[in-house]
């Protein structure tokens, strides 16, 4: 199915991206193992390849390879037909949210969902919805009338072309997925909050090539210290990618319980580890590539943006709650 062709400037061109990526690996060019599956290392690193060549592309292919590892999980059929690019929507932010009404043997989607990364170029999403209280997991194909994306609700400088608009959901039909709070419940779901990460650390590997090429260009010892230091918190983050992929294959069922606290603590690093290195290539290059560089200037804009999915001292006290508790493990 061709991508819209309304979209204009990033937002295209993220989306042609993310449909080449898409047909690539349903030709069996490009491999992204399930988490678990003991190729979870290389799943993680194709990610972070993806990332360094564009964030706005990698945020739409990693929602489309959650949503298939998504499906695996919660035993879905096989994956879909060549053509299909599916997202994972599932932020619930205050406000209005989605609800699920169930009309015979048919689920009805009513409400708003915000952030609907590829909005405008995904096929079909997974989204979650409630029923009363209760949290459930639905199938919707986007093109169907109803789901409609509001126009001028993603205002984005950073990540603009990860085209995340709110959609307006009107009687939308949708496939009901697992039973009630499958989509949280599942060990997978901690083990894709790593894979986000992962896209971060490749954005930041982008980041850093301006501060390679300025140290490989002059020899300046105050350039070098800061690529001695970026380069030491890019290996400690590859390092903990690499670990945590072990982790994960060598209990992918989380039957030891330490998925959550694993997600937690890689999540938290890696995020400051993009921060660092931020700060590291601006200090040390100044403002000229961010005003004559315009591809490292959208990287930069964008990886500040995408690390905002760790929500910064909420989660280091969700972190520190956890380890507080009796069977929290230092």
């Amino acid at each position: 199915m061709p991508v819209d062709s309304t979209l204009t400037g990033d937002a295209a061109a993220a989306a042609e991206g993310f449909a080449d990526t898409v047909r690539r690996i349903g030709a069996g060019e490009l491999a992204f193992p399930l988490p678990g599956s003991g190729r979870t290392a290389e799943r993680f690193a194709a990610l972070s390849s993806v990332a360094e060549a564009g964030l706005c592309t990698a945020r739409l292919v990693e929602g489309h390879v959650d949503a298939m590892a998504i499906r695996a999980e919660l035993g879905e059929p096989p994956p879909p037909p060549p053509g299909e690019r599916w997202g994972v929507w599932a932020a619930e932010p205050p406000g209005e949210g989605l609800t699920a009404v169930r009309d015979g043997s048919v689920w009805m989607l009513n409400g708003l969902k915000q952030y609907c990364s590829g909005a405008h170029s995904c096929t079909h999403a997974l989204v979650t919805a409630r029923e009363g209280e209760v949290r459930r997991l639905f199938a919707v194909r986007v093109g169907e009338i109803g789901c409609r994306p509001l126009e001028g609700t993603w205002q984005a400088v950073g990540m603009a072309g990860s085209d995340t608009p709110g959609v307006q959901f009107s009687d939308v039909p949708a496939h009901l997925i697992g039973g009630p709070e499958a989509y949280v419940r599942r060990p997978g779901f901690w083990h894709g909050g790593i894979g986000v990460a992962a896209c971060w650390y490749g954005g930041a590997v982008a980041a850093s090539r301006v501060l390679r090429e300025a140290a490989a260009g002059r020899a300046e010892p105050h350039t070098d210290a800061h690529l001695g230091a970026v380069d030491v918190q890019l290996y400690a983050a590859a390092a903990l990618l690499e670990q945590a992929a072990d982790e994960i294959d060598a209990d992918p069922y989380d039957e030891r319980g330490g998925a959550r606290l694993r997600a937690m603590r890689v999540r938290a690093f890696v995020e400051s580890v993009c921060r660092e290195v931020l700060d590291h290539v601006g200090r040390a290059t100044g403002a000229g590539p961010l005003c004559h560089d315009a591809a490292h200037a959208r990287t930069v804009a964008d990886l500040s943006v995408y690390i905002r999915q760790h929500h910064a001292e909420r989660d280091l006290a969700a972190l520190g709650a956890h380890l507080a508790r009796p069977e929290g493990e230092l």
